[in-house]
């Protein structure tokens, strides 16, 4: 796949090895195109790029599958997949416990097992995010905003099918960052 940034695979699996510290990960964002809203339209899947946040690996380990967007105004921002991995549901992120702190020690199969165990209690069909672009660094891009969590997710352009996200929650010392890639 070809990237507007050659070293982004390299970057990536070195984030997948812990060797990837958030300037690094912010000097790369800054580096890479706006998105402009529409062209984030359709369902989108989701990986970690690790950067020493508190959140690595919480995402992974509970099967997060990725975000959908419907239109401007129609998002699932969290998409779960099923206890077989061959479907996903969306969660409602007022429903997910975000200050529960999971040591990384025990973020393993099980947590997905709870989401899914959870999946009646979880689940919605309400959409619960906006899609904007919004300027973040100096750039207009588009930007997922969380309808009752203080958190923006903003994306830059890795390549025509794959983004570099970076969520920016109120209350954290750094951001946190994701890829999503068109499946």
């Amino acid at each position: 796949m070809t990237t507007v940034d050659p070293s982004f695979d390299v970057l990536l699996a070195r984030a997948n090895r812990g060797e990837v510290r958030t300037d690094e990960a912010l000097a790369l964002f800054d580096t890479l195109p706006a998105v402009r809203p529409e062209e984030m339209f359709g369902e989108w899947r989701g990986e970690e790029f690790p950067t020493g946040h508190p959140m690595d690996g919480l995402l992974a380990a509970t099967g997060w599958a990725g975000k959908r967007f419907e239109d401007a105004d129609r998002v699932h921002p969290l998409l779960f997949w099923n206890a077989e991995r061959t479907g996903t549901f969306p969660v409602d992120p007022v429903r997910v416990p975000m200050g529960l702190p999971v040591p990384t020690a025990l973020r393993g199969p099980w947590l997905h097992r709870v989401i899914t165990a959870g999946r009646p209690l979880l689940a919605t069909t309400r959409y619960t995010a906006r899609l904007r672009a919004t300027e973040f660094r100096g750039v207009s891009s588009a930007t997922m905003i969380y309808d009752a969590r203080p958190i923006n997710d903003v994306f830059r352009r890795v390549s025509p099918t794959r983004l570099l996200g970076l969520m920016d929650h109120r209350g954290d010392a750094a951001p946190y960052f994701f890829v999503l890639y068109r499946p």
